[in-house]
């Protein structure tokens, strides 16, 4: 049925072949959303957005879809489309040589009814409720040369097969796709689709773009911008990235990786048709999978000979996802440690520098997330001890329900004023606000104390200093009149690294980032 550019969806009796005009994306078109389209959206318009109409125009396929919340912008193929917060209707498109493989892969409304025998083996293909695999997951599929439009739709089919294994889901794991080409492409976020079928329509839809597999760019695309809250991340849920290759890479993994790494992210790397013998001269780096993964163990890094039989490997790779114990990397310092504030309120330290006091560790704790990733206690929340000749327990680790309330309590704290006993105050924390977390998690990379002073100590602290250090990173940070050697004895080891001064109360602001980096590297060391 021949249309005219500005055709609209919703001028459309049902699901239809129409025949675009050439030159549409010369003119203005109206085009709300990134696929799914708002009904009101130009066909033609949309099908160039999406690639499977050139400036030539042509024949387009339209299948109609309910209508959606959120319909999101983007720039693709010359066409900007637009956001729109909700519309009755929806409609996708695809190309007309598309057609058979969408009836070959149609998984929402099969073409017959299927057989007894049929219905049985689909219903064995999805294992037991996934509910509990509260992860969320980041596709980073292969759409270079390397793979060509047959595989790739091949890697969709597979991509299908594994949301379905993975029952992904509202309450279940959640799923986004970036492309890996010359440059990536993010397709859809993790909250564009929480409902199964409309997350397998949208991996259908998926368009092959071809370039080069600059799959070292897609996976820092991926952990810098992906899973952030305001994207559809979710707090406290693990962040896997699984990185799908066919042959090898032509950009280096290994510092993407590390930053992948540094942000908590389980990086998966599946590779398929592995290079030959004949072809390792020309594969970059050799040893691509091992510095991609999360860690060199044999659990991150998957192998499938080729795509005509990744089927089979759909129920293994999803088991290995849904692991929740082995996602190590999601335990970054982060969300993983326990930062006791030891407080000084003597005299010499007065109201208004106290404030400056605890506004310098509210910002570091805010630095860390109150997450139960892992743990049945909150790692990432803070305890405070504030201490003159007497100690006074402020709040314990497991006292705050929330990142937030936490903050305010450390911010609610009421100046004591008083003398200076730094070493009965240790020893007061190490037996108090850290006796809940005996036998678990009771290394010093988990556990940190952090002790600022402004003067010289009445008792000796290097006693209790030693008694605290071995089961707890300690942190010394001295003010104004704090003598360095008590500063360092209580300082762990090395002590250069574990010991920070100002001069002035106002100059705190500044070791917030070096002390964050100091329990980080800590945490990564130990």
């Amino acid at each position: 049925m021949p249309v005219g550019c500005a055709t609209r969806g919703a001028d459309l009796p049902g699901a239809s072949v129409v025949l675009c005009p050439p030159a549409c994306s010369q003119g203005r078109v109206s085009v709300f959303g990134t696929g799914p389209f708002a009904a009101v959206s130009s066909v033609c318009g949309a099908a160039i957005h999406r690639g499977v109409l050139g400036p030539s125009g042509g024949p387009v396929r339209v299948h109609k879809l309910p209508g959606q919340d959120n319909y999101r912008s983007s720039l693709s193929h010359g066409v900007q489309s637009q956001t729109l917060s909700q519309w009755t209707s929806s409609f996708s498109v695809t190309s007309r040589t598309s057609d058979q493989f969408y009836k070959i892969n149609q998984l929402c409304v099969p073409a017959k009814k299927p057989t007894k025998k049929k219905l049985t083996m689909k219903k064995a293909l999805i294992p037991g409720n996934k509910a509990d695999c509260k992860i969320d997951v980041a596709m980073v599929i292969d759409s270079s040369n390397n793979i060509g439009r047959r595989r790739f739709n091949l890697q969709k089919n597979f991509l299908i097969k594994l949301a379905a294994m993975m029952k992904v889901g509202q309450t279940g794991p959640h799923m986004g796709v970036i492309q890996a080409s010359d440059t990536p492409r993010t397709e859809f976020l993790l909250s564009n689709y929480t409902q199964p079928k409309e997350l397998l329509f949208a991996i259908k839809e998926l368009g092959y773009l071809g370039g080069d597999s600059n799959t070292g760019k897609a996976i820092t695309h991926a952990a810098e911008t992906f899973f952030q809250q305001e994207r559809g991340g979710r707090r406290g849920y693990p962040r896997v990235m699984v990185v799908l290759v066919d042959g090898w890479p032509s950009d280096s993994l290994e510092q993407a990786a590390m930053l992948a790494r540094e942000f908590g992210i389980n990086v998966f790397l599946v590779s398929v048709a592995k290079p030959a013998p004949e072809e390792l001269p020309m594969v970059p780096d050799k040893d691509f999978m091992k510095k991609a993964v999360c860690r060199d163990n044999g659990f991150f890094s998957y192998g499938i000979p080729s795509w005509f039989s990744s089927s089979k490997h759909v129920k293994a790779l999803s088991q290995r996802l849904c692991s929740l114990d082995s996602l190590v990397c999601s335990k970054t310092c982060f969300n993983s440690v326990n930062i006791g504030f030891l407080i000084d309120g003597s005299s010499s330290v007065g109201h208004t520098n106290f404030q400056l006091v605890l506004d310098f560790l509210s910002r570091v704790a805010a630095t860390f997330d109150i997450s139960d990733v892992g743990a049945r206690i909150l790692p990432g929340a803070p305890g405070a001890v504030q201490y003159t000749y007497d100690q006074r327990l402020e709040f314990g680790f497991l006292d705050q329900p929330n990142k937030d309330e936490a903050l305010a309590a450390l911010r609610r704290i009421s100046y004591m004023s008083g003398g200076t006993a730094t070493g009965e105050a240790i020893s007061f924390s190490t037996q108090n606000l850290f006796r809940f977390l005996a036998g678990r998690r009771t290394a010093p990379g988990r556990n940190f104390l952090v002790v600022v002073t402004d003067g010289q100590s009445y008792d000796d602290v290097r006693r209790p200093a030693m008694e605290a250090q071995a089961r707890i990173s300690v942190f010394s940070v001295g003010v104004a009149w704090a003598p360095l050697d008590d500063l360092r004895a209580m300082s762990s080891e090395p002590k250069d690294s574990h010991t920070f001064f100002s001069r002035e109360f106002s100059g705190l602001s500044d070791l917030v980032p070096v002390l964050v980096r100091g329990i980080c590297r800590d945490f990564s060391e130990k």
